[in-house]
Protein backbone atom coordinates (compact mmCIF):
# COMPACT_ATOMS: atom_id res chain seq x y z
CA UNK A 1 0.00 0.00 0.00
CA UNK A 2 1.41 3.16 -0.68
CA UNK A 3 1.76 5.97 2.13
CA UNK A 4 3.01 9.01 3.42
CA UNK A 5 4.95 8.67 6.27
CA UNK A 6 6.75 11.25 9.03
CA UNK A 7 8.73 10.07 11.49
CA UNK A 8 9.59 12.81 13.98
CA UNK A 9 12.82 13.13 15.90
CA UNK A 10 14.61 15.57 19.17
CA UNK A 11 17.28 15.84 16.61
CA UNK A 12 19.14 16.28 13.54
CA UNK A 13 21.29 13.06 14.34
CA UNK A 14 18.62 10.50 15.34
CA UNK A 15 16.93 12.03 12.42
CA UNK A 16 19.76 10.90 9.88
CA UNK A 17 19.87 7.20 11.71
CA UNK A 18 16.12 7.45 10.89
CA UNK A 19 16.72 8.26 7.48
CA UNK A 20 19.34 5.58 6.69
CA UNK A 21 17.55 2.81 8.50
CA UNK A 22 14.16 3.45 5.92
CA UNK A 23 16.88 3.07 2.85
CA UNK A 24 18.29 0.33 4.54
CA UNK A 25 14.69 -1.31 4.48
CA UNK A 26 14.14 -0.36 1.09
CA UNK A 27 17.31 -2.03 0.45
CA UNK A 28 16.42 -5.33 1.97
CA UNK A 29 13.01 -5.06 0.25
CA UNK A 30 10.47 -4.66 3.34
CA UNK A 31 9.64 -2.29 1.94
CA UNK A 32 10.03 0.68 -1.47
CA UNK A 33 10.87 4.30 -0.89
CA UNK A 34 9.57 6.60 -3.58
CA UNK A 35 11.20 10.35 -2.30
CA UNK A 36 12.37 11.09 1.04
CA UNK A 37 13.55 14.43 2.89
CA UNK A 38 14.95 15.25 5.95
CA UNK A 39 13.24 18.06 7.04
CA UNK A 40 13.77 20.55 10.05
CA UNK A 41 11.94 22.74 12.20
CA UNK A 42 12.61 26.60 12.75
CA UNK A 43 11.64 28.43 15.89
CA UNK A 44 10.37 31.09 13.51
CA UNK A 45 7.85 28.24 12.07
CA UNK A 46 9.35 27.84 8.66
CA UNK A 47 10.88 24.60 7.74
CA UNK A 48 14.30 23.51 6.50
CA UNK A 49 15.30 20.69 3.92
CA UNK A 50 18.55 19.42 5.36
CA UNK A 51 18.53 16.43 2.79
CA UNK A 52 16.35 15.05 0.27
CA UNK A 53 15.88 13.04 -2.60
CA UNK A 54 16.41 15.02 -5.53
CA UNK A 55 18.16 12.99 -7.41
CA UNK A 56 15.44 10.52 -7.99
CA UNK A 57 12.72 10.14 -10.65
CA UNK A 58 10.15 11.82 -8.18
CA UNK A 59 12.64 13.83 -5.48
CA UNK A 60 10.99 16.85 -4.01
CA UNK A 61 9.17 17.27 -6.93
CA UNK A 62 6.24 19.85 -6.63
CA UNK A 63 2.86 18.51 -8.14
CA UNK A 64 2.76 15.37 -6.23
CA UNK A 65 1.51 14.30 -2.58
CA UNK A 66 4.91 14.19 -1.51
CA UNK A 67 6.11 17.86 -2.71
CA UNK A 68 2.44 19.18 -1.38
CA UNK A 69 3.20 17.63 2.22
CA UNK A 70 6.57 18.98 2.40
CA UNK A 71 5.14 22.80 1.89
CA UNK A 72 2.02 22.24 4.32
CA UNK A 73 4.70 20.92 6.68
CA UNK A 74 7.05 24.43 6.12
CA UNK A 75 3.97 26.47 7.91
CA UNK A 76 2.22 29.33 6.98
CA UNK A 77 5.39 31.99 7.08
CA UNK A 78 6.69 29.76 3.81
CA UNK A 79 9.78 27.51 3.98
CA UNK A 80 13.63 28.43 4.47
CA UNK A 81 15.00 25.62 1.96
CA UNK A 82 18.07 24.26 1.63
CA UNK A 83 20.25 25.11 -1.38
CA UNK A 84 20.82 21.28 -2.30
CA UNK A 85 17.98 20.48 -2.67
CA UNK A 86 16.57 22.84 -5.39
CA UNK A 87 13.16 23.16 -4.26
CA UNK A 88 11.84 26.53 -3.76
CA UNK A 89 8.55 27.27 -2.72
CA UNK A 90 6.50 29.25 -0.12
CA UNK A 91 3.15 29.62 -1.93
CA UNK A 92 -0.07 28.29 -1.00
CA UNK A 93 -0.78 24.54 -0.43
CA UNK A 94 -3.81 22.27 -1.00
CA UNK A 95 -4.66 19.73 1.05
CA UNK A 96 -6.19 18.04 -1.43
CA UNK A 97 -3.03 17.53 -3.33
CA UNK A 98 -1.70 15.62 -0.62
CA UNK A 99 -4.46 13.13 -0.72
CA UNK A 100 -4.32 12.77 3.02
CA UNK A 101 -6.62 14.06 5.39
CA UNK A 102 -5.68 17.23 7.49
CA UNK A 103 -6.10 15.56 11.06
CA UNK A 104 -3.07 13.72 9.72
CA UNK A 105 -1.50 16.97 9.25
CA UNK A 106 -2.72 18.29 12.63
CA UNK A 107 -0.95 15.11 14.36
CA UNK A 108 1.89 16.05 12.38
CA UNK A 109 2.47 19.87 13.37
CA UNK A 110 1.74 19.13 16.60
CA UNK A 111 4.48 16.55 17.03
CA UNK A 112 6.89 18.49 14.74
CA UNK A 113 7.63 21.41 17.06
CA UNK A 114 10.68 24.21 16.83
CA UNK A 115 13.73 22.68 16.72
CA UNK A 116 12.35 18.84 15.96
CA UNK A 117 13.10 17.21 12.92
CA UNK A 118 11.39 14.76 10.50
CA UNK A 119 11.91 11.99 7.94
CA UNK A 120 9.27 12.61 5.61
CA UNK A 121 8.73 9.79 3.13
CA UNK A 122 6.38 8.57 0.11
CA UNK A 123 6.74 4.96 0.93
CA UNK A 124 5.21 1.09 -0.21
CA UNK A 125 4.75 -1.24 2.90
CA UNK A 126 2.69 -4.74 2.91
CA UNK A 127 2.98 -3.96 6.45
CA UNK A 128 4.15 -1.56 9.50
CA UNK A 129 6.66 -3.55 11.83
CA UNK A 130 9.59 -3.23 10.14
CA UNK A 131 9.69 0.77 9.54
CA UNK A 132 7.80 1.05 13.19
CA UNK A 133 10.72 -1.08 15.00
CA UNK A 134 14.04 0.88 13.27
CA UNK A 135 12.49 4.14 13.72
CA UNK A 136 10.95 3.70 17.57
CA UNK A 137 14.40 1.76 18.64
CA UNK A 138 15.93 5.63 17.24
CA UNK A 139 13.50 7.34 19.24
CA UNK A 140 11.38 8.31 16.38
CA UNK A 141 7.49 9.11 16.51
CA UNK A 142 5.58 7.61 13.41
CA UNK A 143 2.66 9.02 11.45
CA UNK A 144 1.81 7.47 8.54
CA UNK A 145 -1.33 7.69 6.63
CA UNK A 146 -2.75 5.87 3.24
CA UNK A 147 -2.75 8.18 0.17
CA UNK A 148 -6.50 8.60 -0.98
CA UNK A 149 -7.57 7.74 -4.86
CA UNK A 150 -7.01 11.13 -6.68
CA UNK A 151 -10.54 12.20 -7.74
CA UNK A 152 -12.53 14.79 -9.26
CA UNK A 153 -15.73 14.41 -8.31
CA UNK A 154 -16.02 18.02 -6.08
CA UNK A 155 -14.22 20.03 -9.22
CA UNK A 156 -16.79 17.94 -11.93
CA UNK A 157 -19.12 19.45 -8.94
CA UNK A 158 -18.40 22.81 -8.90
CA UNK A 159 -18.04 23.80 -12.37
CA UNK A 160 -21.29 22.23 -13.18
CA UNK A 161 -22.78 24.71 -10.49
CA UNK A 162 -20.94 27.33 -12.08
CA UNK A 163 -22.05 26.71 -15.71
CA UNK A 164 -25.55 26.44 -14.43
CA UNK A 165 -25.70 29.72 -12.69
CA UNK A 166 -23.78 30.65 -16.36
CA UNK A 167 -26.64 29.34 -18.36
CA UNK A 168 -29.30 31.42 -16.04
CA UNK A 169 -27.11 34.93 -16.12
CA UNK A 170 -27.06 34.59 -19.88
CA UNK A 171 -30.71 34.49 -20.24
CA UNK A 172 -31.60 36.78 -17.71
CA UNK A 173 -29.25 39.34 -19.77
CA UNK A 174 -30.90 38.33 -22.95
CA UNK A 175 -34.00 40.21 -21.46
CA UNK A 176 -32.52 43.34 -19.33
CA UNK A 177 -32.30 46.50 -20.40
CA UNK A 178 -28.52 47.89 -21.38
CA UNK A 179 -27.59 49.12 -18.13
CA UNK A 180 -28.65 45.68 -16.49
CA UNK A 181 -26.99 43.76 -19.37
CA UNK A 182 -23.75 45.09 -18.28
CA UNK A 183 -23.73 44.45 -14.85
CA UNK A 184 -24.73 40.84 -15.44
CA UNK A 185 -21.74 40.74 -18.23
CA UNK A 186 -19.31 41.72 -15.53
CA UNK A 187 -21.32 38.58 -12.77
CA UNK A 188 -20.67 36.33 -16.20
CA UNK A 189 -16.68 36.82 -16.58
CA UNK A 190 -16.02 37.08 -13.02
CA UNK A 191 -17.60 33.16 -13.72
CA UNK A 192 -16.07 32.49 -16.47
CA UNK A 193 -12.47 32.96 -15.02
CA UNK A 194 -13.61 30.86 -11.94
CA UNK A 195 -14.89 27.88 -14.05
CA UNK A 196 -11.48 28.22 -15.89
CA UNK A 197 -9.41 28.01 -13.02
CA UNK A 198 -11.43 25.30 -11.45
CA UNK A 199 -10.53 23.34 -14.97
CA UNK A 200 -7.30 24.19 -14.97
CA UNK A 201 -6.42 23.12 -11.57
CA UNK A 202 -8.12 19.83 -12.26
CA UNK A 203 -5.98 19.11 -15.61
CA UNK A 204 -2.84 20.00 -13.21
CA UNK A 205 -3.94 17.55 -10.98
CA UNK A 206 -4.51 14.44 -13.06
CA UNK A 207 -1.23 15.92 -15.37
CA UNK A 208 0.62 15.55 -11.40
CA UNK A 209 -0.78 12.34 -10.94
CA UNK A 210 0.11 10.87 -14.36
CA UNK A 211 3.27 12.05 -13.56
CA UNK A 212 4.01 10.48 -10.28
CA UNK A 213 2.71 7.22 -11.62
CA UNK A 214 5.13 7.42 -13.73
CA UNK A 215 7.82 7.78 -11.70
CA UNK A 216 7.04 5.10 -9.37
CA UNK A 217 6.99 2.88 -12.01
CA UNK A 218 10.56 3.82 -13.13
CA UNK A 219 11.73 3.79 -9.28
CA UNK A 220 10.92 0.14 -9.13
CA UNK A 221 12.38 -0.59 -12.87
CA UNK A 222 15.44 0.83 -11.33
CA UNK A 223 15.56 -1.24 -8.35
CA UNK A 224 14.82 -4.40 -10.58
CA UNK A 225 17.44 -3.63 -12.99
CA UNK A 226 20.03 -2.85 -10.48
CA UNK A 227 18.80 -6.26 -8.27
CA UNK A 228 19.45 -7.88 -11.87
CA UNK A 229 22.85 -6.48 -12.28
CA UNK A 230 23.80 -7.37 -8.70
CA UNK A 231 22.48 -10.96 -8.86
CA UNK A 232 24.71 -11.65 -12.73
Amino acid sequence: MDRMLVVVFDNETKAYEGKKALLQLDGEGSISVYAYAVLAKNADGTATVKQGDDSGPIGTLLGTSFGTLIGILGGPVGMAIGAATGLATGGIFDLNDARIGDDFIDDVTKALTPKKVAVVAEIEEDWTTPVDTRMEAIGGTVFRRALSDVKHTIHDENVAAMKADMAQMKAEQAKSHADRKAKLQEKINQLDSKIQAQLQKAKERREAAERQAQAKVQVLKAKAAAAKAKAS
